[in-house]
């Protein structure tokens, strides 16, 4: 603000602009905000954004001139950030229906399991997918079907749903995460490199890792699995899931390491 106008911050127009036409490319505001997070891009507040401050920057219509009084929009005296062609480029994409716009999302995250995943005999299973109509349906595919070799275990499954297996394994981490025998090796383990966390923040962000999960970005659900799942295992009776222990810990270090940043300042 200056003499009661707005005034336009040049260094924090140029991002503003960068924000539109990135999201024109990708897309998907999903995409965008793992991508921006990766720069280290942060708010007003000091904290890396994340897919609602996308929302509402591109839903900001003081970015295109206007000025807005209880909810109604007015020519304002202000200079424009964003023209007129490329607010409408990125509202054409925001009308899109949501499920298409998830769909592009989703086939721009990477697979949860990528390299993790083998049956009983060795063979490893590689993400595939499918589409039917509009819809894709993603799976995990033993090798021994992609190079047509013939398993040496006929009971075990070689092409398994993918959201069926990924569900399974963050069901097991949920449940690790809240077993009280790994809440003191994680204590113990944090104590001994030298972190001065409370008991009761690693208890808290062991016990909020269920709301933690539901916000990350698939990217960085599956930098966690690679760092908690050490291998799954497909058997003819079902899944065997190894679960690194000592990963756990370095997971609530990077979750609790904001909690003291903030706290510091």
């Amino acid at each position: 603000m200056k003499d009661r106008k707005l005034v336009v911050n040049e260094d924090e127009a140029a991002t503003v602009r960068g924000i539109f036409e990135r999201f024109v490319e990708v897309g998907s505001a999903t995409v965008l905000a793992r991508e921006l997070r990766r720069k280290g891009l942060r708010n007003k507040q000091g904290t890396l954004v994340d897919k609602g401050y996308l929302y509402r920057v591109l839903v900001n219509r003081v970015y295109r001139g206007d000025a807005v009084h209880k909810g109604k929009a007015y020519p304002g005296e202000h200079q424009a950030i964003i023209d007129e062609q490329l607010w409408d480029q990125v509202h054409a994409i925001l009308r899109q229906n949501p499920r298409k716009r998830a769909n592009n999302t989703r086939a721009q995250a990477p697979a949860l399991l990528k390299g993790l995943i083998f049956t009983a005999t060795g063979a490893a299973m590689t993400p595939s997918s499918t589409k039917k109509g509009a819809r894709r349906y993603r799976y995990y595919v033993s090798m021994d079907v992609i190079k047509n070799r013939e398993p040496s275990d006929a009971g075990i499954p070689r092409r398994l749903p993918a959201d069926l297996v990924e569900a399974a394994v963050v069901t097991e981490l949920r449940r690790v995460m809240r077993a009280p025998s790994i809440t003191a090796q994680v204590i113990a383990h944090l104590a001994r490199e030298g972190h001065a966390f409370a008991e009761a923040d690693v208890i808290s962000a062991l016990q909020t890792f269920d709301d933690v999960w539901g916000q990350l970005f698939p990217a960085e659900q599956t930098r966690i699995v690679q760092l908690l799942v050490r291998r799954v295992t497909v058997t003819s009776e079902g899944l065997v899931i190894d679960v690194r222990t000592d990963g756990v810990s370095g997971v609530m270090r990077d979750m609790m390491a904001p909690r003291k940043k903030v706290a510091a300042e």
